[in-house]
């Protein structure tokens, strides 16, 4: 329960001897009666809604943030796709010596060459790759079998390489999906074994950049609303949630929330735009409900509320979710007349 909203009613209090004179509660019998209550200063309906608390915060539509690609291969940059180019597996993400530098998706990075005997996870990977490129006379498992070698000189013949049947370490980069290019990071003429570009997903995403505390909410697969100005709100999901240093907080890091969603072009396609995310924490269907100011904290504990008519009264009521400036009650019908104290 949001304690800050608590206070709202505690007002009422002030006036506790009142409050309970008026439920007959205590009190001499001797004592004079005490004076009729007078009708409050403004007054609200009891009414019926669902109730939602959320978390509101903005976010940036885009691609993500970028990844560098680390080229090892010796030689000199002869060519670079452009920045916004989409790469899919099988494709050239440079030439190095006017020879093709491949992208396939894993996981493994290519970290030794990969020849006819070789034994590993790697190899698997590696297999399954050509299988899905259309070399499939070779058994996918984790040997480099002599089909394997076949199947790679096949490959090789098509991207005009020498019919080797090794893979080179430098030949292949990794990376899970299909990459969209940030931006280079070398000219064509520089040395090939560098950082040589950055990159992100190819589909576009939502991200939203505060501090940890305002995103303890954010978890993988956490299910989100995301709506652009003026339009329809659309469902997103938390995909990822790592942590950013940012230089001018030296005392703390943010946290960088990414979110996926289906329609890609729901939220407009300008990167850069600005998106509205909300997380709902509770929902309360058809609940009744009154705003917050209209509670009275009440001297025996619990709250109440000042039902107005001929003769005001204090009723006590249970109090649920908190919520947009209201609270969720029962103990009074729906439509009552009640105060809101000024």
């Amino acid at each position: 329960m949001n304690r800050t909203l608590l206070t709202v009613g505690l007002a009422g209090a002030v006036g506790a001897v009142g409050v309970v004179a008026a439920l007959g509660l205590g009190g001499d019998p001797g004592d004079p009666p005490a004076p009729r209550r007078t009708a409050p200063a403004a007054t609200t309906r009891v009414t019926r809604q669902t109730l939602v608390d959320a978390v509101t915060v903005p976010g940036v539509l885009g691609y993500g943030p970028a990844t560098p690609i680390t080229s090892t291969a010796p030689g000199t940059v002869t060519w670079l796709p452009d920045a916004g180019a989409t790469v899919k597996r099988g494709g050239q993400l440079l030439r190095v010596d006017d020879r093709p530098i491949i992208l396939l998706y894993g996981q493994i990075p290519m970290y030794r060459p990969l020849a006819e005997g070789t034994v590993g996870a790697d190899v698997r990977q590696f297999e399954q790759n050509l299988a899905a490129l259309g070399y499939r006379s070779l058994v996918v498992d984790d040997t480099f079998s002599p089909a394997t070698t076949s199947a790679v000189k096949r490959w090789q013949k098509s991207l005009k390489l020498p019919e080797t049947g090794v893979v080179e370490r430098e030949r292949v980069q990794y990376t899970r999906d299909a990459v969209r290019i940030s931006r280079p990071l070398v000219r064509p003429g520089a040395s090939a074994a560098a950082d040589v570009l950055e990159y992100t997903g190819s589909t576009r995403v939502v991200t939203v950049t505060a501090d940890r505390g305002k995103l303890g909410w954010a978890a993988s697969g956490t299910g989100v609303e995301l709506s652009a100005e003026g339009g329809a709100p659309v469902r997103g999901e938390v995909t990822a949630v790592t942590a950013a240093l940012d230089p001018a907080r030296p005392e703390g890091t943010d946290a960088v929330a990414a979110i996926a969603f289906a329609d890609q072009d729901a939220l407009g396609t300008a990167a850069g735009a600005a998106v509205t995310v909300r997380y709902i924490r509770d929902r309360r269907p058809d609940v009744l409900t009154v705003p917050v100011a209209a509670l009275l904290a009440l001297a025996e504990g619990g709250y109440g509320v000042e039902v107005a008519g001929d003769r005001p009264r204090i009723v006590a009521v249970r109090v649920g979710l908190f919520a947009e400036g209201r609270v969720e009650i029962t103990g009074v019908d729906e439509g009552t007349v009640v105060g809101v104290p000024s």
